[in-house]
């Protein structure tokens, strides 16, 4: 008998462990609501991926039933993840999705956005505790169509739903406000089978916690966000983080061999393992003060890099080439400002970005990596912007972002700046094409229409989108919370599978 007691002791205390251990980036694992079958989650360390099993009458009326994964968060925050339910499922109302809840306890107020088994996605609340929850055909909802990644933001006090269809845009569903989510909250994903004697399973990945700036931000005044490394399969959406710090870092580079990144941070240039692993910074000598614009050539030899100078023509940043494995730079544009952004094919000229002759206005230039004489490939007019020029592998167009047209949108010309020809056509502000080392895809970084068409920048609301090269409409490939320095310069693989690039969050 006493051996019974204290091995059931001995679980009680397992399962409470449980409950406050980690599962991958959440700090709780619970079943609320007391179901009558025990769910579960477990986190897939290598391939970044949840599986959530939960049970549960329902999460209805006034109480609910459900497995619940969550953090306790204060503030502001985007949460956004993929869903999958495996297997075919009992009842067509099984559901999984985002919760913003008040406590654990069953008949809490919470804000839901959800996923049926049927494909009915919906934003779902309670607005008190105890009180009864409304049915949604009286409140905001979509039609059964299947959405598969789910959006969750705290704006001030109001709660904001999200969905997409993959490679598409996410679209609003509806937003609310409850006054006892105001403050501290839990939030995270769930899983209800809506059967208490069925328990159900769920698949979630690119599940990311993102924590915004305020409306009010200035990058002087209030510092950075931290930020994550990130490579993603362009062809699956499937994304890992590879490397944190709770500070500034931008813009990878794929390296030749395929099993590196290089990256800016902190005025230096630093390599990291693409599955992750040890820094290593490299030589650059006296160039301390990079940026966001460097690049490798096309064989694999060299690395140009902008470096902010000082001195000369009142200094600023401009562009440098050195061996790839590291050496001392050698000046490539006398003039300031320059900024790197494409190498041609024939690893000795380089195209960049650059303010001349007094003109508060950015052109394209190409020059010899000799320094030879600079050659202006556009002739801009005020009020218009270019940048994030880049060859294709070929060597016959040179693609870049420019506002000729209004809104920020992709563009190509010819090497000597003719045959300028617009390529995508769309409501966004779209910037910096990246081409694929086979030619055969665009990927690229698009910011939402409430940001101005000439403007990158950091901490706002982004997709990251593909096009095929030949022309076609592009798709959605991740969501995240970034921009400046996300995606500035070629990210590629090698193979042509993988980009990499940074997303931003605080704490």
């Amino acid at each position: 008998m006493k051996f019974t007691i204290i091995l059931t002791f001995i679980l009680m205390i397992q399962v409470a462990m449980a409950q406050t251990g980690h599962v991958g980036d959440f700090q709780y694992s619970s079943d609320v609501g007391s179901p009558k079958i025990a769910g579960s989650a477990q986190y897939d360390n290598v391939n970044q991926v949840y599986t959530l099993k939960g049970a549960g009458y329902n999460i209805w009326f006034e109480r609910d039933e459900f497995n619940f994964l969550y953090n306790k968060i204060e503030g502001d925050f985007i949460l956004t993840a993929n869903f999958e339910f495996v297997g075919e499922g009992i009842d067509p109302h099984r559901k999984m999705g985002w919760m913003v809840r008040a406590s654990e306890d069953e008949n809490a107020a919470h804000m839901t956005a959800v996923l049926h088994g049927d494909g009915l996605t919906v934003l779902q609340w309670r607005e008190l505790r105890g009180a009864f929850m409304r049915d949604p055909q009286d409140e905001i909802f979509s039609t059964k169509s299947w959405y598969t990644i789910l959006q969750l933001e705290r704006k001030g006090k109001e709660i904001i739903m999200r969905a997409a269809h993959p490679g598409e845009p996410l679209q609003l569903i509806g937003s609310h406000v409850i006054d006892d989510l105001s403050g501290e909250v839990l939030a995270g994903l769930f899983i209800c089978s809506h059967n208490e004697d069925v328990l159900e399973e769920a698949r979630i990945w690119n599940v990311r916690i993102d924590k915004p700036v305020s409306d009010d931000y200035s990058t002087g005044r209030d510092g950075w966000l931290g930020c994550r490394l990130e490579t993603m399969n362009v062809f699956d959406g499937k994304r890992k983080v590879i490397f944190e710090k709770p500070d500034r870092f931008e813009a990878p580079n794929w390296m030749p061999d395929g099993n590196k990144l290089l990256f800016n941070m902190e005025g230096s240039i630093y390599k990291i393992p693409v599955e992750s692993g040890s820094l290593e910074k490299l030589n650059t000598d006296f160039a301390n003060r990079n940026n966001n614009d460097h690049g490798i050539s096309f064989d694999g030899k060299l690395l140009a890099i902008s470096h902010h100078r000082q001195g000369l023509n009142g200094g600023g940043s401009s562009v440098y080439v050195l061996p790839l494995e590291g050496g001392t730079p050698e000046l490539v544009t006398e003039d300031t400002p320059s900024y790197w952004h494409g190498w041609n094919p024939n690893n000795k000229e380089v195209v960049y970005v650059a303010q001349r002759d007094g003109r508060q206005i950015y052109d394209i230039y190409k020059n010899s990596i000799k320094g030879d004489k600079e050659v202006a490939l556009t002739n801009n007019k005020e009020g218009e912007h270019v940048d994030g020029c880049e060859f294709s592998p070929d060597g016959k167009w040179v693609y870049y972002n420019g506002s000729h047209s209004g809104t920020m949108q992709l563009w190509r010309m010819k090497p000597d700046g003719s045959g300028r020809e617009q390529v995508t056509f769309d409501e966004y502000n779209d910037w910096f094409p990246h081409i694929s080392p086979d030619g055969k895809w665009i990927a690229f970084i698009s910011f939402l229409t409430e940001v101005a068409p000439n403007s990158h920048p950091s901490f706002k609301r982004v997709m990251l989108r593909l096009m095929p090269a030949s022309g076609g409409a592009p798709k959605v490939i991740a969501y995240l919370y970034g921009g400046q320095g996300a995606i500035n310069v070629p990210s590629w693989s090698p193979d042509s599978k993988h980009i990499a690039f940074v997303s931003n969050s605080g704490k």
